[in-house]
């Protein structure tokens, strides 16, 4: 099945013809990619990704990730924001510009590709399951199968890519005898442990970032601790700091959050109307309109190659 533009559920726009982009409100992406925890999410994609040598030193060798990491990763964010809630136009010219960066730095080897992708979209659905929304097995198979659309922003054909959380995990039961964690590795793991920052910002980088990044790690699936070395907390205290963590950035207002550069959410706010800011808990009420794209990886979370499902509800 090919991925296509994942349509608001009544198959309308809130402002009249404008431009849900390639998502729309109606998508489980756009619920989920409002949400704080993806932060502590795109960490530990990082982490994950480190672990395929080849990825990993393609990174290190066609790029500036050790002189300009902060950039590097701002400007993921800003590019999956673009492909969440911008136009289809932005998001369109978003892809076109990394498919330029990949072919020119040469990296734009499908089955790498394919590894950063699925460890993208895999750190993202197991932390917001994790962290407490309470996401549907067809929701999850819905959300993998949306992704597809931003697969083949980067170059990668969609009929290749894994389509529901069953499919993922059998990619990474897969590729996992090629992992190991290399000297490359060994570099990202330091710099998220302790990134380089302007003395100023010290004592913020101890007391935030060193949890974002420790919290993170430990959400890794167990194969992820012993390639790098150092054990996580038992499975039951992870999840209890990672939603209490995240419950704590839920607090912050909305509107603080997404009024910080790019704004994504609040454009695509003005553009389609304020009744379609994201909110994640809204889909256990939406369960039956989503239909699920396939069959296949129910009872089995997307989380690594892990088989533990972390089944949550509002607590």
């Amino acid at each position: 099945m090919r991925a296509t533009r994942a349509m608001p559920s009544d198959g309308t726009t809130s402002h009249g013809d404008a431009d849900p982009g390639l998502f729309g409100p109606g998508s489980v992406t756009w619920q989920l990619h409002g949400d704080p925890v993806m932060w502590i999410g795109g960490v530990r994609a990082l982490y994950l990704q480190a672990l395929h040598p080849a990825a990993i030193r393609g990174v290190m060798v066609n790029s500036d990730f050790r002189r300009d990491a902060w950039g590097r990763l701002m400007r993921t964010a800003s590019f999956v924001g673009t492909l969440t809630y911008g136009t289809t136009e932005a998001a369109e010219a978003a892809g076109a510009r990394v498919r330029k960066i990949h072919r020119l730095l040469g990296v734009d080897d499908p089955e790498l590709l394919l590894w950063v992708h699925c460890a993208e979209i895999d750190s993202y659905l197991h932390v917001v399951r994790r962290s407490g929304i309470p996401l549907t097995d067809a929701q999850a198979d819905r959300y993998v199968d949306e992704q597809r659309v931003a697969a083949r922003l980067v170059g990668l054909d969609p009929e290749r890519v894994p389509g529901t959380a069953g499919g993922l995990r059998r990619y990474f039961d897969a590729v996992r005898p090629e992992l190991a964690a290399g000297q490359d590795a060994r570099t990202v793991d330091d710099f998220l442990r302790a990134p380089p920052v302007p003395p100023a910002l010290v004592p913020a980088r101890e007391a935030v970032w060193r949890r974002v990044a420790a919290l993170a790690y430990d959400v890794l699936p167990p194969y992820a601790h012993e390639l790098y070395g150092r054990p996580a907390p038992p499975p039951e205290t992870v999840t209890h700091r990672l939603r209490a963590t995240a419950n704590l950035l839920r607090c912050l207002p909305d509107k603080l959050r997404w009024r910080l550069p790019p704004r994504h959410i609040l454009r695509a706010m003005d553009r389609l109307g304020a009744q379609t800011r994201p909110a994640p808990y809204s889909l256990r009420a939406t369960a039956a309109i989503l239909e699920p794209p396939g069959r296949e990886g129910h009872g089995h979370g997307a989380n690594g190659g892990d088989s533990t499902r972390w089944r949550t509800t509002p607590g």
